[in-house]
């Protein structure tokens, strides 16, 4: 039986027919691949909040915030906070802010102001850039993307805690003490929180009972916080603060109401959320303009 021997330019039938299956299954795995990632421009936003998977920063061009001259009753942990920043911003060193206390009493809104103050002073050299508690694993990848920037960044964390099961936070710890390359100088961390150690009370003891050496593995939870150095604790407000709160609005926005019955209706509002806070002011606010007919601009 005599057999044919292909040149090696031939090709059989069968593979010639396997020609444009490849070239479709190609063409389909590149139509599925991401598209390049392009280079992120730092300057087209003063704040940016960050998606992971895949990883890019998203860039807010408009920042929900308020004057922060309109924060009453934290004059204290507003100008620590903005001292805090602008010493950041010009490049000299800065600590790590945890914002800590009761519901609505202006701990995020102090962040975005303080950020939007300092850079009014010194445009486009700091950036805010958010990142959601469930994200915090992604931070070292974070800032892999910031580190070498001119720009410096505040990477702000809003209402950060821990629960039972969670060690998201050995991710922080890590983050915040540097590991072994260290904190980049161009990036500092504000987050805030109603636990002044980010972890329930009963998570703690429960490490304290059923540890094999108890005071070692509360300290390892409870020192999250001291990888802090600023604490700046908020509580909720008394009456005259939180008239103090409505009147600065009322001026600042125009808003004409007599007097008696702002305070009147002011009072009324705040027996019916059973409390006084920054938050319930502005919420009163934005139903007396409301109902004035006023936008807030």
């Amino acid at each position: 039986m005599s057999h044919s021997i292909k040149s090696p330019g031939e090709k059989s039938g069968a593979d010639q027919a396997l020609v444009p299956l490849l070239t479709r299954i190609a063409e389909a795995l590149e139509r599925l691949a991401p598209p390049p990632e392009r280079p992120l421009d730092f300057g087209a936003a003063d704040a940016f909040v960050w998606h992971p998977d895949p990883d890019r920063l998203e860039g807010v061009p408009v920042v929900n915030r308020v004057d922060i001259m309109l924060l009453q009753g934290i004059e204290r942990q507003r100008e620590i906070l903005l001292d805090n920043t602008r010493r950041f911003a010009a490049g000299l060193p800065a600590n790590n802010a945890l914002l800590w206390g009761a519901r609505g009493t202006g701990k995020s809104s102090l962040v975005k102001a303080a950020h939007a103050a300092i850079c009014a002073e010194r445009p486009g050299e700091l950036a805010l850039v958010e990142i959601h508690r469930e994200d915090i694993p992604t931070l070292p990848r974070l800032l892999t993307r910031l580190k070498g920037e001119a720009r410096r960044f505040i990477l702000f964390c809003d209402d950060l805690s821990f629960d039972h099961d969670d060690a998201h936070y050995k991710s922080l710890k890590a983050v915040l003490d540097g590991g072994i390359e260290g904190r980049p100088d161009n990036v500092v961390f504000y987050a805030t929180s109603n636990r002044r150690h980010l972890m329930p009370r009963d998570m703690i003891e429960n490490e304290r009972s059923t540890a094999i050496n108890p005071a070692e593995a509360v300290e390892e939870k409870v020192s999250l916080s001291d990888r802090f150095g600023l604490w700046l604790g908020f509580h909720n407000c008394d009456q005259d603060t939180y008239f103090a709160m409505i009147d600065g609005y009322v001026r600042h926005f125009g808003l004409e109401i007599p007097e008696d019955r702002l305070r009147a209706e002011a009072v009324e509002w705040s027996v019916t959320r059973g409390s006084r806070s920054g938050r319930v002011a502005w919420q009163f606010i934005q139903d007396l303009a409301g109902r004035l007919g006023k936008p807030l601009r």
